[in-house]
């Protein structure tokens, strides 16, 4: 179970508790989305719809402490989740439930899309995304599984440092991201701080997975300027390795508590990010297919890759 100081600083932060290890936050692009005042890039790149996404995680805790995290790292740093380990029923069933609270504010604001409240009310997609590294939860399938009975699609995001329990996942996520946050072993323990000696075998065996699993598949490259925006080759060396169907490079944000690890000059435009996309780009044969320069973000696809969307 969470003390309670943790459980304070993180509703302070607007986040909600679910269970004993889980959580909710309603995302910047849903907000804007219900007011018709924009979409996040997944709208644009996939034809996911913002105001219906439910932000969440099933494990408050992660092995990484990166430094462009907007999240409290020192709070949440962990290889395990501690406690009681909630049902994935009880998750998914929590997380609604508290979404669907979160948003209850918005009929007050006259800007509101009512049409897209209601709607809102059953999401159609979870992000399990929101904090943490989602594959310490033990019974992830389970999640997956409940979400997909329930015609949900989830976006499952990980650091890849847990490579057996993507392995032996039996249900796969409608889509499944893992961090390219380095192109060289050095690079990525400056910048993700990890708490596994061998973390950087450990992603390299997530990368070697990648091909073999049965769902779309992409790396994400958070871009800090001056720290991870270099040596596009070994990135390209990593991507190749890796086969995924998607490369994203993604714009870091001086925004939450990563305020505090780095300065707003690590933030790049999105020019440079789409000049460092390019360089990716020729070094991987993977083509510029989007780009949000609203979220500083570029979506390269694999040439063979005949469809980006998602479809129903």
């Amino acid at each position: 179970m969470l003390d309670e100081k943790i459980r304070s600083r993180a509703e302070a932060q607007q986040y909600r508790l679910v269970g004993s290890h889980s959580a909710v936050k309603i995302c910047h692009w849903t907000k804007k989305s219900l007011t018709d005042e924009g979409f996040c890039y997944k709208q644009k790149f996939y034809g996911t719809e913002s105001h219906r996404c439910c932000q969440m995680t099933p494990s408050l805790f992660c092995p990484n402490r990166c430094l462009y995290c907007w999240r409290s790292i020192e709070l949440f740093s962990g290889r395990k989740i501690i406690g009681r380990i909630n049902d994935p029923e009880e998750i998914v069933d929590g997380c609604i439930s508290q979404h669907r609270i979160l948003i209850n504010g918005f009929p007050g604001n006259e800007k509101i899309n009512m049409k897209k409240f209601k709607e809102a009310q059953n999401p159609n997609m979870f992000a399990i995304s929101l904090t943490g590294e989602p594959t310490l939860y033990p019974e992830l399938d389970g999640i997956i599984d409940e979400l997909r009975k329930r015609n949900i699609m989830s976006f499952l995001v990980s650091n890849g440092q847990l490579p057996e329990k993507i392995k032996n996942l039996q249900c796969m996520p409608t889509q499944l991201y893992i961090s390219l946050d380095a192109p060289t072993k050095e690079i990525y323990k400056k910048i993700d701080k990890p708490m596994f000696p061998d973390f950087w075998e450990r992603l390299s065996k997530t990368l070697d997975l990648i091909p073999s699993l049965g769902c779309r598949t992409a790396l994400r490259i958070t871009a800090v300027k001056n720290l991870n925006m270099v040596k596009p080759e070994e990135y390209a060396k990593l991507i190749k390795k890796a086969n995924p169907m998607f490369v994203e490079v993604k714009g870091y944000m001086w925004v939450g508590e990563s305020r505090k690890r780095l300065k707003e000059s690590n933030m790049p435009t999105h020019k440079e990010v789409m000049g460092f996309a390019k360089k990716i780009s020729e070094s991987t044969g993977y083509k510029i297919s989007e780009e949000k320069k609203e979220s500083t973000a570029v979506l390269l696809a694999d040439r063979n890759c005949k469809n980006r969307l998602i479809k129903g």
